[in-house]
């Protein structure tokens, strides 16, 4: 066979076996046998053995797995991919749809879907090529799977149309190959995975993308990040338009006219959960048009058009056989349950949270009590209640100390808080804890500084603040346990690299009560430099978007500290970078209207979809937020404005109409 020859033949096999997975693994409708498929497979990799050359993305040859990487490679979400708040009860849905309708000013439908219990990935095309695949991460960054996702058999490695997208999904791993995994691992006298959802998250990131390819994982796609020509005007419409794309998603969504069907649509589940052959952990409920969605935005970790239902945890009963103290990195002391190990959701136990004294005393929890736990969010063990019924009379109540267990200071109760805190400024367990947060993946990232190489350097008195981290001494550090030449090299290397970090990194690690991630970005997106954050009050704080008071004011008092700057200048004399790197605020031409300034949208507009004009505002340097304030700049208003527009009116902010908005585009 020639290799024109060889081209044509390896077209037509490739669009029947892409074919014949779609109806397999998708559909659930094959129209071959397996004898075929496997016939028509292996002419497919002959015929590419002999013509390497011609093997293309796209190919079901790619599916068995490549060559093992070294490493992953880090991928930048461009529209992050941020998690969900919760709801736990049908009020509290009753609340969500409140806020959804107050926000949107109109009635509200939604779309319910099963939330499977899996890992988050992102899939990008391009001309309806699958170029890539990465994890959620952090919801900035994530890392690059493309190879493992590959072998994920209901993925289209070629959508039905040339679409430029990147869509959402959860991969997963059904019940029944998770017990055929785990009754194969216990065979060979390997350890089984706890849960499908951890096989699932540790297949996708495995080094040799041939042992994903053994896993039968599958995927279930849910949303859109960006979408180059999309069409849809509604979540459901996007729903459909995927599913004609190629792409897999789950059949058991619905849409739903009302809060009142929402919660019927979850009650169902509960009951028939059990009868999935995957794991769900709750339901996702969205609000239907996108228009609807634009206008309700999103906060600093999640967005308001959307909320989760979580399903109640698996609960066990078990021993409570102490009660031990722990100091975290801003002195809140925590007492932790040590229990006799027991199973829940898939995993041993042995330690659950008690979270704070009131807690313990308002559940009358004593050590020695027979207790029920459960898995808050069926992630962390808590005790939810005591078995009175088995109580011997030799139980144990148990009381706070007045000492922090690490240091002896004084604990105090600070005002509107339940926890006790130590608040020495030296306490060597809050300054473990806060080293531990300022090397961490989302902070600094400096590799090889786990845990307990932290507390190892304290032991040895090697480190007692941030700053003596860029000081470690190599000829030190070899002296240490576990630690040989090529160990100390990588982390001294490790370290140096950490130097050059974004400002945004620094901020999250410095620790400043309530700055997150999505804070610290903020803040060294609008402020640029520490110079300059060092030098801002609170009132200026407060007028970022997205800085409430509580923040603006933790933020202030912390580099108010004389301290705080004499560290900040010790870290610049070391070369730890002061300077923001990443995209600015303000992009956009020069002479733009938007440039710099917080803009809402509000009413319908005749010639615009509130998407057109949220991404016009944003590509000329604007941003676009949800809710009128003293920080919005400038309203722009279509027809049956509402709320907003009196709101604007009494704050003063200049309003623009629709033909004002299009003026300022010519």
């Amino acid at each position: 066979m020639n290799e024109a020859e060889a081209r044509e033949r390896l077209k037509a096999l490739r669009e029947e076996i892409n074919r014949y997975n779609y109806e397999y693994h998708t559909l659930d409708a094959p129209s071959v046998s397996d004898y075929e498929y496997d016939k028509k497979m292996q002419e497919l990799l002959d015929i590419e053995g002999e013509h390497p050359s011609l093997v293309t993305p796209d190919s079901p040859s790619r599916r068995v797995g490549g060559e093992p990487l070294s490493a992953f490679q880090k991928v930048r979400h461009n529209v992050a991919m941020l998690s969900l708040g919760n709801s736990f009860d049908d009020q509290e849905l009753r609340d969500f749809d409140r806020r959804a309708r107050e926000g949107t000013e109109e009635e509200v439908s939604y779309v319910c879907e099963l939330k499977i219990d899996g890992l988050a990935v992102s899939l990008t095309y391009e001309e309806g090529i699958f170029v890539r695949g990465a994890t959620r991460g952090d919801g900035t960054t994530g890392e690059d799977i493309t190879t493992n996702l590959r072998t994920i058999k209901s993925i289209p490695l070629r959508l039905n149309k040339p679409e430029t997208l990147e869509v959402r999904g959860e991969a997963f791993m059904p019940k029944r190959s998770f017990q055929r995994m785990n009754e194969a691992r216990e065979e060979k006298g390997e350890e089984p995975f706890a849960n499908p959802r951890n096989a699932a998250a540790g297949s996708l990131r495995q080094l040799d993308p041939k042992i994903a390819a053994k896993r039968n994982l599958d995927i279930f796609l849910y949303g859109v990040g960006e979408w180059q020509e999309e069409s849809a005007t509604s979540h459901s419409q996007r729903l459909e338009l995927m599913e004609s794309l190629g792409l897999k998603t789950n059949p058991e969504w619905k849409k739903c006219n009302n809060i009142e069907e929402v919660i019927d649509y979850v009650h169902s589940w509960l009951e028939r959960r059990p009868g999935l052959d995957y794991e769900i952990d709750g339901i996702v409920i969205k609000v239907d048009r996108l228009d609807q969605q634009t206008a309700l935005g999103f906060t600093a970790k999640s967005p308001r058009w959307a909320t989760a239902y979580k399903f109640p945890a698996e609960e066990a009963v078990t021993k409570l056989k102490d009660i031990e103290l722990s100091v975290g990195r801003t002195g809140v002391v925590t007492p932790t349950a040590i229990l006799e190990p027991v199973k829940v959701a898939g995993t041993t136990v042995q330690r659950a949270s008690l979270h704070n004294e009131d807690l313990i005393r308002e559940r009358d929890i004593r050590i020695g009590d027979t207790v029920v736990i459960k898995k808050a969010g069926d992630i962390i063990p808590e005790v939810v209640r005591v078995v009175t019924d088995e109580r011997t009379g030799e139980e144990e109540a148990y009381f706070m100390p007045e000492k922090c267990p690490a240091c002896d200071s004084k604990l105090v109760r600070l005002e509107e808080e339940v926890a006790l805190r130590c608040i020495n400024p030296n306490c060597e367990a809050q300054l473990r804890e806060a080293l531990i947060h300022f090397v961490s993946r989302n902070a600094m990232d400096i590799e090889g500084l786990g845990e307990k190489v932290i507390a190892q350097l304290f032991k040895e008195n090697l480190i007692d603040n941030i700053s003596d981290l860029y000081k470690l001494d190599r000829e030190e550090l070899l002296k240490l346990e576990r630690m040989g030449e090529k160990s100390v090299d990588n982390l001294l290397k490790a370290i140096e690299s950490s130097k050059g970090n974004s400002l945004e990194r620094l901020l999250f690690g410095l620790g400043i009560r309530y700055v997150g991630t999505k804070a610290a970005n903020t803040l060294a997106q609008e402020f640029e430099t520490m110079d300059n954050l060092l030098s801002t009050d609170m009132e200026t704080f407060i007028e970022v978007p997205e800085i409430g008071e509580k923040m603006a004011e933790s933020i202030a008092r912390y580099f108010a500290k004389p301290q705080v700057a004499e560290l900040m200048e010790e870290l610049k004399q070391l070369g730890i970078n002061m300077e923001y790197k990443g995209p600015s605020k303000n992009e956009g031409p020069e002479d733009s209207p938007f440039k710099g300034k917080t803009v809402v949208l509000t009413g319908k507009m005749e010639n615009f979809t509130r998407s057109e004009a949220k991404n016009i505002v944003q590509e000329l340097g604007g941003s676009v937020t949800g809710s009128v304030s003293k920080k919005t700049d400038l309203l722009i208003a279509g027809e049956d404005a509402g709320s907003k527009y009196t709101k604007a009116e009494k704050l003063g902010v200049e309003i623009w109409s629709e033909e004002e908005f299009a003026n300022a585009l010519t």
